[in-house]
């Protein structure tokens, strides 16, 4: 069996990109369509209850839009939304977080003793990181940090200069990172960031692509649902924002090479 329907991405905006490109290299037979809701972004600051209200509405314009699975792209959103938009949509499509291919791949992996984990304070408030690792792995110690600037700054254009990398190197320098073996960057904007991380650690902590371990457990899964999409018909992706944003136009480009049309979408009126 095979499914030519396409796959739905969703993010508060450019970060989840990071995730479709990935899911783009593993799986380049599948039709992407990402929506990224730059109206409310971050997400980090926002309620539960307004995370979870964004999401239904999201998921619920990319089922309409045919996707036959949906993958949130967003930590903040899978660590708040996804048990209720896995609820609301039923058997009707597929829903995959972020969080769980993570926490399994760090959790199985040997020679971890100290873990950090850095993301937006929604993200970070929730515990979930923690609380699932120790789950599977009681011995590894995690220690998590709030990095509130970093996505909207990133979003904002400012990484790989002077700016970003002092903010950066001020949220790493905090004792509760001190002395660990591995960063799980708990926020799909972060994977911009990497080469900034891995300078101020000199390399000597592993700074997990979760954009990579994410693509690879959505290809695993859809082979396993038999969902995956054998035809070599080129397709063309579709990127609907709540809010056109330049910096949002630069990463599409950035990440996805060719010219890429953005269409802004009202979708809360609905």
């Amino acid at each position: 069996m095979s499914s030519p329907q396409p796959i739905g991405v969703f993010d508060s905006g450019i970060g989840g990109l990071t995730v479709a490109s990935a899911i783009r290299k593993v799986l380049p037979n599948e039709k992407i369509i990402y929506f990224g809701d730059t109206a409310h972004m971050p997400y980090g600051d926002k309620s539960p209850e307004a995370i979870k209200y964004y999401s239904l509405k999201i998921g619920k314009f990319l089922q309409e839009k045919g996707c036959k699975v949906i993958v949130i792209a967003c930590n903040t959103a899978s660590s708040l939304g996804y048990d209720d938009l896995k609820q609301f949509l039923g058997d009707s499509v597929p829903v995959f977080n972020v969080i769980d291919p993570v926490v399994k791949s760090v959790a199985e992996s040997s020679g971890y003793e100290k873990v950090g984990v850095i993301g937006t304070k929604a993200t970070i408030g929730s515990g979930v990181y923690a609380r699932k690792i120790n789950e599977l792995n009681p011995e590894l110690k995690v220690r998590s940090l709030a990095t509130p600037l970093l996505a909207p700054m990133i979003e904002e254009g400012f990484f790989e200069n002077n700016i970003s990398q002092a903010v950066i190197n001020s949220y790493l320098s905090a004792p509760k990172l001190k002395n660990i073996n591995a960063l799980i960057l708990a926020c799909t904007h972060y994977p911009l960031i990497k080469k900034e991380i891995e300078s101020f650690y000199g390399n000597q902590v592993d700074i997990l692509n979760t954009a990579s371990i994410v693509a690879d457990d959505v290809k695993m899964r859809l082979e396993q649902l038999q969902l995956t999409n054998k035809e070599t018909v080129p397709y063309k992706d579709e990127f609907y924002v709540s809010d056109l944003t330049p910096s949002f136009e630069l990463s599409t480009k950035l990440f996805f090479g060719d010219k890429i049309d953005l269409i802004q979408k009202n979708i809360w009126d609905k």
